[in-house]
């Protein structure tokens, strides 16, 4: 099938579905603006006093948390970013009756300002920070004023992102488990599937289709059942219109 013909059938696999489940990466972002990790602009391929990847490890933070904050502020957060035409129409679908989750390896909440409410973000979210001495939440702003946040009771506040080092919380993996076995299609848009455990999960996937819309290929290309080679914002753009939902 060519692409057209692709995204006609995976239009009619949502249609005939209740439990379609979207698995995204940093790929469904980028059209938002938000920069990805890898790729050639990305933000692990960015030069400086300590390499990207050892800044956002634990250890890191708790040893050097000015610079920590100083990467992760200027690099990490983008408050101007806008759910684009793929998080709009997965929020639409999941209203509609056939997104049943939303599994994201993306930190920056904008599934959930598109109005997705069954959202499993892996990494955490950057719009919930915390108090490593009392343990009280703190709003994102409380990391936005400059330096070193702490809290009032002169703990050092930290992201609710999962760091390199840590585990990803076990709740949160548990829910995107229970909710890939149980999909009857499972679409895998913007990763190249590289990062684990995260990308793990695809394998508990039991359904009847599985398609991976990446511009680039993955490592599960061969067992997908259609392959989408367009920007995500686009294919579902086209997705919605084939529903008459646009």
């Amino acid at each position: 099938m060519d692409a057209p013909d692709m995204i006609a059938e995976l239009a009619r696999l949502i249609k005939n579905s209740s439990r379609v489940v979207f698995f995204g990466g940093a790929g469904v972002s980028t059209e938002s603006g938000i920069p990805d990790f890898r790729s050639a602009q990305g933000i692990f391929r960015q030069s400086g006093e300590y390499p990207p990847e050892e800044i956002v490890s634990h250890d890191f933070f708790l040893e050097h948390p000015d610079e920590f904050y100083k990467f992760y502020t200027e690099k990490m957060i983008f408050t101007q970013a806008k759910p684009n035409a793929a998080h709009l129409a997965l929020a639409r679908l999941e209203r509609e009756g056939h997104i049943s989750a939303v599994v994201t390896q993306n930190i920056d909440g904008l599934h959930s300002a598109a109005g997705s409410k069954n959202v499993y973000e892996l990494h955490g979210k950057i719009r919930s920070n915390h108090c490593m001495k009392c343990k009280k939440f703190h709003p994102l702003e409380s990391v936005l004023c400059g330096g070193v946040p702490r809290c009032e009771c002169g703990g050092l506040i930290k992201p609710d992102v999962v760091l390199y080092g840590e585990m990803l919380d076990e709740s949160v993996i548990s829910g995107a488990v229970d909710a890939i076995s149980d999909a009857e299609v499972l679409i895998i848009g913007g990763t190249s599937l590289n990062v684990y455990p995260a990308s793990g999960l695809v394998r508990y996937f039991r359904g009847s289709s599985l398609v991976l819309i990446n511009k680039t290929p993955t490592g599960a290309d061969s067992a997908a059942d259609i392959v989408i080679r367009e920007p995500i914002g686009e294919v579902f753009e086209k997705i919605m219109k084939e529903l008459d939902l646009s």
